[in-house]
């Protein structure tokens, strides 16, 4: 018959099974990335959840807090710039005058 020590550490490493389970299956970190393209040529393959600036030469797109923007853009109209910030549940910013396609995507690991 099993001793309440042991009765106790089972039940624990269960728990902390379960809740390892759960964390992993909601963060789903890696599971989104950013691409992005310029006149159709992929040039960056970024996780959506690493902050970084990528200064492109028309172009600067903002990868923060898992959303991704265009922060600034030297084309006339700035509608990339002022378009909403793209995160998990997808979205992609478009710079025609520049050519630029930033996209939210799911990895396909």
């Amino acid at each position: 018959m099993l001793k309440k020590k042991e009765i106790i550490i089972f039940l624990s490493i269960i728990v902390l099974a379960v809740a390892a389970a759960v964390i992993l299956s909601t963060v789903n970190i890696g599971a989104n990335r950013v691409v992005i393209a310029v006149n159709g040529e992929t040039l960056y393959n970024l996780p959506l959840y690493k902050n970084t600036e990528i200064k492109l030469e028309h172009n600067t797109v903002s990868i923060k807090d898992g959303k991704v923007r265009v922060i600034w853009a030297d084309c006339k109209n700035q509608i990339c710039v002022n378009t909403a910030a793209a995160d998990s549940s997808g979205g992609q910013i478009i710079c025609l005058p520049n050519k630029v396609t930033v996209e939210v995507v799911k990895n396909e690991n």
